[in-house]
C-alpha cells in the first residue's frame, strides 16, 4: 500500500472530487477516441475521393470482420484494465503487474490465432458477411484491405490493450498521447500512400498498421521503464489460470458486444443488398438507378456508421475516464464515489449523443457530401440521397443511447460480468436481429433504418431497470458500512 501512496495519480482516484477526476481522466480519453474515429472518417474520405464509392462499399463489408478481430483484443484490454483498477484500489500492486503480464501473453496468442483463421479463410468470410450479394469489385476492395490489416493483427491487439492498461494505472494524458501519435502518423501516411504512391485501398491499410506499430513502440518503452509505476517484470510473464479466467470473464462483455455487432452489421449489409430500393418509401430503386442498388445502400450505411461512431467513441472516451475511478473506488468500497462518477458520466454521455442527433437531423446532406463527390453522379450522388434519408430515422432515440452505453460499461467496470454480458447480448441479438428479419422484406431499406431506434428504445428501458437495481444495492452497502463504523 505504501507504493500506492507514493503514486499520487492512483491515490487521487479515491480522494479527489469526482467533478475534477472525471474530466481529468475522460478528456484525454475523449480526445484520443474522437481522434481515432476522426481518422476513420478522414480515411474514408481519402478512399472515397481517391479510389471511389465501390471502395467505400468494400470497407463497409470489412467492418464486421474487423470488429470480430478487435473483439478479442477488447476482451483482454478491458478485462485486464478493470482488474488492474480494482487491484490498485485494494492496494495490491503485484497482482496488478501479474495481470499486465498475462494480458500481453493473451494478446499475442489470440492475435496470432485470429490472424491465421481470417487470412486462411478470407474469401469465404467476405462472402458470408456480404451475403454473397456484393459485386466482385466490392469484394476485391475488401480483400485487398483485409489482407494487410490482418497481417498486423497482433500489433493492433497489443497496442489497444496496453493503452487501456496505461490509462487504468493512472496515465490518462500519456494514453491520449499514444493514440494521437497513431492518428497523426495515419493522417500523414494515408494521402501519401493513396494519392502520391497510388497504392489505393492497400495504401490506407498499410498506413494504419505502420501507425499502430509506432504507438506500440511508445507503450513498450513505457512499460519497460523503471520510472513507470506499473511495468513489465519477467516473473509476470507466466500464464496463471486464475488471472486469465478473471480477465476473460470481465472482458467477455465487450467481446460479445463486438461479436454481436459484427453479426448485426452482417444482417444489415445483407438486408440492404437484398431489399434496398424495394420499399415504397426508399429514396432510390432499381427502376430509378442504373447501377447496383444494393451496393449503394451498403456504401451509405458505411458512411452513416463511421459518422455515428465518432460520437459513440466520445461516449466510450467518457466511459474510459469513468473506468479507473469506478474500479478503484469499488475496490476500496467507496460506493458513494462510484455512484457520483456514474451519474456525471451519464449526464455527459446524453449531452454528446444529443449533439449527434441534432447534426444528423439538421445537416444530413452536408455530412454525406464530405465522403463522396455528388458532381460525379451515379453511385456517389445516390449514396448522398440514401444517407440523408437513413440518418433521419436511425437517430430518433440517439440522445438516450448515451445512457444505455454508459450503463452497459458500468457493470463490467465493477466486475458484474454476467449482467454486462446480458446487456451486451439483448440489444444486438434479442431485439435488433428479429427486427432486421421481419421489417426489411416489408419496408425495404426504411425497415432496416427503423429497426435500430426500435431496438434502442427497448434496450434503454432494460438498462434503466437493471441500473436502478444496482444503485440500490450500492447504497445499501454504503449504509451498512456507515452503521458498522458507529
Amino acid at each position: 500500500m505504501e507504493q500506492l501512496r507514493q503514486h499520487n495519480n492512483t491515490v487521487s482516484l479515491g480522494t479527489d472530487p469526482i467533478r475534477r477526476l472525471l474530466p481529468r481522466y475522460a478528456i484525454p480519453a475523449i480526445i484520443a477516441m474522437a481522434s481515432a474515429s476522426l481518422y476513420n472518417i478522414i480515411d474514408s474520405i481519402f478512399i472515397g475521393h481517391g479510389v471511389g464509392g465501390a471502395a467505400i462499399s468494400g470497407m463497409a463489408i470489412t467492418l464486421p470482420i474487423m470488429n470480430i478481430a478487435s473483439a478479442f483484443g477488447a476482451m483482454v484490454g478491458v478485462g485486464a484494465a478493470s482488474r488492474i483498477s480494482i487491484r490498485l484500489g485494494e492496494g495490491n500492486l503485484r497482482a496488478a503487474e501479474k495481470t499486465l503480464g498475462n494480458a500481453v501473453l493473451l494478446n499475442i496468442t489470440l492475435g496470432l490465432v485470429v490472424m491465421g483463421i481470417i487470412l486462411g479463410f478470407l474469401d469465404p468470410i467476405l462472402r458470408f458477411f456480404s451475403g454473397a450479394k456484393a459485386s466482385e469489385e466490392t469484394i476485391d476492395y475488401a480483400r485487398q484491405f483485409m489482407q494487410i490489416i490482418m497481417a498486423g493483427n497482433v500489433i493492433t491487439h497489443l497496442y489497444l490493450s496496453l493503452n487501456e492498461q496505461l490509462r487504468a494505472s493512472g496515465y490518462p494524458v500519456k494514453s491520449m498521447a499514444v493514440m494521437l501519435t497513431a492518428v497523426g502518423v495515419c493522417i500523414v501516411l494515408n494521402p501519401l500512400f493513396i494519392f502520391v504512391f497510388g497504392w489505393g485501398i492497400r495504401g490506407s491499410a498499410l498506413a494504419t498498421v505502420i501507425a499502430q506499430s509506432s504507438a506500440l513502440g511508445i507503450l513498450l518503452v513505457h512499460y519497460n521503464s523503471k520510472k513507470s509505476f506499473l511495468r513489465f517484470h519477467r516473473r509476470c510473464f507466466r500464464f496463471e489460470r486464475k488471472i486469465v479466467v478473471a480477465i476473460i470473464s470481465i472482458g467477455l462483455s465487450p467481446f460479445l458486444l463486438n461479436i454481436c455487432a459484427s453479426l448485426v452489421v452482417r444482417f444489415i449489409n445483407t438486408s440492404l443488398l437484398e431489399y434496398g430500393g424495394t420499399g415504397a418509401g426508399d429514396v432510390i430503386s432499381q427502376a430509378t438507378f442504373a447501377g447496383d442498388v444494393g451496393d449503394v445502400y451498403v456504401g451509405a450505411y458505411g458512411i452513416m456508421n463511421r459518422v455515428l461512431l465518432l460520437f459513440v467513441m466520445v461516449v466510450m472516451g467518457l466511459n474510459q475516464g469513468m473506468q479507473p475511478i469506478v474500479g478503484y473506488n469499488y475496490g476500496a468500497k467507496q460506493y458513494d464515489r462510484v455512484i457520483k462518477a456514474l451519474r456525471y458520466t451519464i449526464i455527459c454521455a446524453v449531452g454528446v449523443m444529443t449533439v449527434a442527433f441534432l447534426i444528423g437531423r439538421l445537416f444530413p446532406v452536408q455530412v454525406a457530401s464530405a465522403f463522396v463527390d455528388a458532381s460525379k453522379g451515379g453511385a456517389d450522388e445516390a449514396i448522398i440521397d440514401v444517407v440523408a434519408q437513413g440518418l433521419g430515422i436511425v437517430l430518433l432515440l440517439y440522445p438516450a443511447v448515451g445512457f444505455q452505453i454508459v450503463a452497459g460499461n458500468f457493470f463490467q467496470y465493477i466486475g458484474r460480468a454476467p449482467l454486462a454480458i446480458f446487456m451486451s447480448m439483448t440489444r444486438q441479438l434479442l431485439f435488433l436481429v428479429p427486427l432486421l428479419i421481419f421489417l426489411p422484406p416489408r419496408y425495404g431499406a426504411q425497415g432496416v433504418w427503423a429497426s435500430m431506434p426500435i431496438a434502442d428504445g427497448v434496450s434503454i428501458l432494460l438498462a434503466a431497470t437493471l441500473l436502478l437495481r444496482q444503485i440500490r444495492i450500492l447504497r445499501r452497502a454504503q449504509r451498512e458500512q456507515r452503521f458498522g463504523r458507529l
